[in-house]
C-alpha cells in the first residue's frame, strides 16, 4: 500500500531519485508534513480549492457520504464512505481524490527501471519512505531485493520504531539508511510522537556495528526540539557513533496543514512556527563545530 511514487526527487539521498511513499506509520508526530501516510488504510481527500461547487459528487455518491454546504463546498462524512470511488470519477476538477493503493513489486519496478538512465548518471537510485517503510517489512524488503538484482541502489528513510529484528534485516540490505532522530528525552518523545524513543536509540546504536552509511535527518520544530538541553545531548549520542556521515537539518515546514485538512483529520495534528533562518543556520553551525558534515535538507 503506497500514497505516491516521485520521481526526480533530489532531498532524500543522493543524486537524482524515485521517492516510493508507503502507506502506515507506528508514530504520531503532530508535526507530520505527510499524514495521509499516517494510516494503513486508504483516505478519502477532499480539496476544496479546486471544487467548482457543481454537486457532481454529492449525486454521485450512494452512501449519503457527500453533501453541500451552504457556501457550496464538499462536506464529508467519513464514516459513511465506502472508498467506493464513484465521486471522484464523477469529479472532473479532481477535488476528491482516494489516497493510497495497492502495488506490486514487480509494478513497482517495472516503473522505477523507467528512470534508470538518471540514477546511473547522477549517483541516484530510489528512496522508500512514507509513512514508515518498516510498517510493511515484507513489501520493502521484496523490493529492496528485486531493485538490487536490477543493480538500482536503495536508500531507506526510516524512524528506527520497529522491532529490531525487522529494522537490522532490512537496513543491512540497505545501501544508504535515512534515520529520523527528533529528541532525546524519552518521556518528550512520546509527548509529541505517541511513543517512547528507546526502541529508536538501540535500534540506531545496532545499525552502528553494520558498516552502513547513516545520514540523520532531525526535523528542527520550534518549541518542540531546537532547545539547546536536546541538541547537545544529540550531539553527544551521535559522536559515539563511527556510521553517521552527515547530519540533515529538515526545517519544519507548514506543507502538511493542508493535507491533514483535506483528510479531515485536524484535531489528529498540530500547527506550529516555522523556524527562522537564522535559527536554522545557528542549529547547523552547532553541529559544525561539534565535527559533524551538516546541511540543510536531506
Amino acid at each position: 500500500m503506497i500514497f505516491d511514487l516521485k520521481r526526480y526527487a533530489i532531498h532524500d539521498g543522493p543524486g537524482i531519485r524515485v521517492n516510493v511513499f508507503f502507506k502506515g506509520c507506528s508514530l504520531r508526530c503532530l508535526w507530520c508534513h505527510n499524514p495521509e501516510g499516517v494510516s494503513k488504510d486508504p483516505e478519502l481527500m477532499v480539496m476544496p480549492n479546486r471544487c467548482a461547487h457543481c454537486g457532481d459528487c454529492v449525486r454521485a455518491c450512494s452512501y449519503q457520504a457527500l453533501s453541500q454546504a451552504e457556501n457550496g463546498g464538499i462536506v464529508a462524512d467519513r464514516s459513511k464512505c465506502t472508498l467506493c470511488g464513484d465521486c471522484v470519477k464523477a469529479c472532473q476538477r479532481e477535488a476528491i481524490q482516494i489516497v493510497g493503493r495497492e502495488v506490486s513489486v514487480e509494478e513497482m519496478v517495472k516503473e522505477i527501471e523507467k528512470d534508470r538512465i538518471f540514477f546511473e548518471q547522477s549517483g541516484g537510485g530510489v528512496t522508500l519512505t512514507g509513512g514508515e517503510p518498516l510498517f510493511q517489512p515484507e513489501f520493502a524488503e521484496a523490493l529492496i531485493d528485486s531493485l538490487h538484482m536490477k543493480g538500482i541502489q536503495v536508500a531507506l528513510d526510516t524512524s528506527g520504531y520497529a522491532p529490531a529484528e525487522t529494522f537490522l534485516r532490512l537496513t543491512k540490505k540497505s545501501d544508504l539508511v535515512l534515520f529520523d532522530l527528533k529528541m532525546m528525552d524519552g518521556d518528550e518523545h512520546k509527548k509529541y510522537t505517541g511513543a517512547s524513543n528507546e526502541i529508536i536509540l538501540k535500534n540506531l546504536k545496532a545499525l552502528d556495528d553494520l558498516g552502513i552509511p547513516v545520514w540523520v535527518r532531525v526535523p528542527l520544530i520550534p518549541g518542540v526540539n531546537d532547545d539547546g538541553k536536546n541538541l547537545e545531548k544529540l550531539a553527544d549520542f551521535l559522536l559515539e557513533l563511527q556510521s553517521v556521515k552527515m547530519i540533515n537539518i529538515l526545517p519544519y515546514h507548514r506543507g502538511g496543514v493542508e493535507k491533514f485538512r483535506r483528510l479531515g483529520r485536524d484535531k489528529d495534528f498540530k500547527v506550529y512556527e516555522p523556524p527562522s533562518q537564522e535559527k536554522v543556520d545557528s542549529v547547523i553551525n552547532f553541529f559544525k563545530q561539534k565535527g559533524f558534515k551538516v546541511k540543510q535538507g536531506g
